[in-house]
């Protein structure tokens, strides 16, 4: 049947015949491009449809790395990476009701509704909802069988000594990165690098399968520190007795090795609890052995001492008037607690007269007692690198008028921080050679600088040695069984700009004195009981924890046991 001629003739006009070809042959070229498409994709190059399935069911999750363990220089755990579950979502794949939401909430610990905006943000396919949840508590996650809700497996930092050392080791946050102390300080060493894999998840946003790894994690390294766990175990209950004892704001205690400027203890008080410090103030954070500056008082004599004998100005018998106890520089007066009209150069050391230390001070030049307290450490930091360390105040010689001089030789108006009056005092202990301080365990001891002639420092050693004997400052700080040298140091606090009648009791020492092994400083800030010298507060501090220390590190004794000599009812008292 002829179509086109029983077609009207105006229709038949507009329809010629070659479209129902040209039609047909589009078609046909349609379905071929669409065959030859389909077989690209599936036969050719499938990555593109391999890559929208993955995107559905495959994730790459990211793999931690177990950090390094901190021990001490014995290899006992100080700080270790314990593994944790942290709770994620991906929340396009959540199903859950108002009630099942509630009942995550208060399984997590965290608040309904913002569980609910973590839930609701679609624009991302992984949100942590929880992290670093302990075992039971991970376990009740997963039995609550939320679809879209998984768990990741992360570590934890955990410190075995507690708060005793926990200004020293510092902390790390949630990813397991250091936060502060020398875990932020180590944190190149001790971070490994992270690892990924490749899972299979179904519909409802659980793990079903492990498609393998991409890459295995690279844990961090194992650290041995210079710290020695007794010792600062040691350090840290004395150092909080005397705190309790005498009211005091708070206290720091460093022990070194004498020989090779380690660090065997650095202890702060009062302290927190690393393991969980939700109520843990700054304060209580700071390391104050470190960052805590103040001024040593007394116990910076022995180096205007030192000085003035490397000079030659004086010898230990020589004979200085102190003037009754008084004395004028400029229109200022310098006064001793138990005024003497003579005292040897050694009997000033003994019984820290401030005058005889004045006059040896004013004797020099100013540029030459500068140089001996600068290669003596003070001024500068003392090269630990541990964050936040202070480096004292020793102003520019140029500038010192001579009251200013005179009270310098007695450690006022310079500033310290605990651990650099301890490495000072290395100088006494090493024939004159100031070592450096490591908070790492050393193999070999590294060589110090000279700052004073062995004669000088052996000079030094033993008039120490006379201020913990009857007559001087500190006999308090007598150890059965061991010769002990040292200083007392007792300062008014500055504030303002103003002294006030706060104090800062300290003392420094050595023992055995005959070959010093240990370097022991005590700083006790605002006792208040009733009793501030150092030689009352800071010396029983050094005994109790010099005398157990060497005994916990087996070291020889160089007098008999019962050489501690009884002190008199009335300890010598430095001037303040």
């Amino acid at each position: 049947m002829n179509y086109a001629a029983s077609a009207p003739p105006d229709i038949a006009a507009k329809l010629p015949g070659w479209r129902a070809t040209a039609l047909f042959v589009s078609l046909l070229c349609g379905l071929a491009g669409l065959m030859g498409r389909g077989v690209y994709l599936q036969g050719i190059h499938n990555d593109f449809l391999q890559e929208k399935g993955n995107a559905r069911y495959s994730r790459v999750v990211e793999v931690s790395a177990h950090r390094g363990m901190l021990t001490d220089r014995n290899g006992d755990p100080l700080a270790v990476s314990t593994p944790v579950e942290s709770v994620w979502a991906s929340p396009s794949n959540v199903e859950a009701d108002g009630k099942q939401v509630k009942q995550l909430a208060q399984t997590l610990g965290i608040g309904v509704d913002e569980l609910k905006q973590r839930l609701s943000d679609t624009s991302h396919d992984f949100v942590y909802l929880k992290r670093q949840l302990p075992p039971d508590q991970a376990r009740q996650v997963v039995s609550l069988n939320f679809p879209g809700i998984s768990l990741q497996r992360e570590y934890r930092r955990y410190y075995p000594a507690g708060e005793e050392a926990a200004q020293t080791l510092g902390f790390t946050g949630q990813d397991d990165n250091g936060q502060e102390g020398l875990e932020l300080l180590l944190q190149e060493q001790l971070a490994g690098k992270p690892g990924s894999q490749r899972v299979i998840k179904d519909r409802r946003g659980h793990i079903v399968e492990d498609a393998g790894s991409l890459h295995a994690p690279k844990p961090g390294g194992d650290i041995a520190l210079s710290l020695d766990g007794k010792v600062q175990h040691l350090a840290y209950r004395e150092l909080e007795d005397a705190i309790r004892q005498h009211h005091a704001k708070a206290g720091a205690v460093v022990v070194l090795d004498a020989k090779s400027g380690e660090v065997l203890a650095l202890a702060n008080y009062p302290g927190y609890n690393p393991n969980n410090r939700g109520k843990a103030s700054a304060k209580a954070m700071r390391n104050r052995a470190i960052a805590d500056l103040f001024e040593p008082g007394s116990t910076m004599k022995p180096f205007t001492v030192a000085t003035a004998i490397e000079r030659g100005k004086v010898h230990p018998e020589t004979v200085i008037n102190t003037e009754h106890g008084v004395m004028t520089v400029g229109n200022k007066k310098i006064h001793d607690s138990h005024p003497e009209s003579m005292l040897t150069v050694a009997q000033v050391i003994q019984k820290s007269s401030n005058v005889g230390a004045a006059k040896m001070a004013l004797s020099l030049e100013p540029q030459t007692l500068w140089q001996s307290l600068s290669d003596s450490g003070f001024g500068a930091q003392t090269g630990s690198n541990f964050p936040g360390e202070a480096s004292g105040k020793l102003r520019d010689p140029k500038t010192w008028r001579p009251i200013e001089q005179a009270t310098m030789s007695y450690g006022h108006g310079l500033s310290v921080n605990l651990l650099q009056l301890a490495r000072a005092y290395t100088v006494f202990a090493n024939n004159g050679e100031l070592k450096p301080v490591s908070l790492l365990r050393l193999d070999t001891p590294v060589v110090g600088r000279k700052v004073f002639s062995d004669g000088t420092a052996q000079a030094l050693r033993d008039m120490l040695e006379l201020v913990v004997m009857p007559g001087g400052t500190a006999p308090l700080a007598q150890v059965s069984g061991y010769r002990v040298a040292g200083k007392t140091g007792t300062a008014h606090k500055l504030e303002g700009g103003r002294y006030v009648n706060r104090y800062v009791a300290s003392f420094v020492g050595f023992a055995p004195a005959s070959n010093p092994r240990l370097v022991v400083a005590v700083m006790i800030d605002e006792p208040s009981n009733g009793q501030y010298y150092g030689g009352l507060v800071a010396a029983p501090v050094f005994s109790k924890v010099t005398g157990a220390a060497l005994r916990a590190l087996n070291v020889p004794n160089d007098a008999p046991l019962n050489n501690v000599i009884a002190p008199p009812a009335d300890i010598v008292r430095e001037e303040v």
